[in-house]
């Protein structure tokens, strides 16, 4: 609440205008803080994402590896089948079992996408036990 106090007179009138200062005030701090947090909330970091030296699990009597080729072509163990043919020669390699571990490699130059739709594929195939293969790399001193 302000006063007026350039009134001829004794009584002091209220004004009914409102103080912007400090509204501007506290406006251009927030405006400051959003402008330096901004850019820091953004994922724009290149990630190169470290090899894994975790002890592997023990793999099953019969294993069964889909691999996805450089070519894109996939083959079930050392059988070559399209990508139509998938869900049947998951299921003949498994005997059926939909909760057997169906063990995923892929080469180094397949785009991952390609990865994502042949999991894609597994999922709707029924196969939700899926494991990623990849080399052991050993850490050195």
């Amino acid at each position: 609440m302000a006063i007026n106090l350039n009134q001829a007179g004794g009584d002091l009138a209220e004004v009914n205008d409102i103080n912007v200062t400090p509204f501007i005030d506290v406006i251009l701090v927030l405006l400051i803080i959003f402008m330096v947090a901004a850019p820091l909330a953004t994922v724009d970091i290149a990630v190169d994402l470290p090899a894994s030296n975790a002890q592997p699990h023990p793999r099953p009597d019969k294993p069964v590896y889909l691999t996805v080729k450089p070519d894109l072509s996939l083959s079930v163990g050392e059988e070559t089948v399209s990508r139509a043919a998938l869900a049947g020669a998951l299921d003949a390699a498994t005997n059926g079992q939909k909760d057997a571990r169906i063990f995923l490699r892929g080469d180094k130059m397949v785009p991952y996408g390609e990865i994502m739709r042949v999991m894609n594929g597994l999922r709707a195939a029924g196969y939700l036990k899926v494991a990623l293969v990849g080399l052991e790399q050993t850490t050195e001193p």
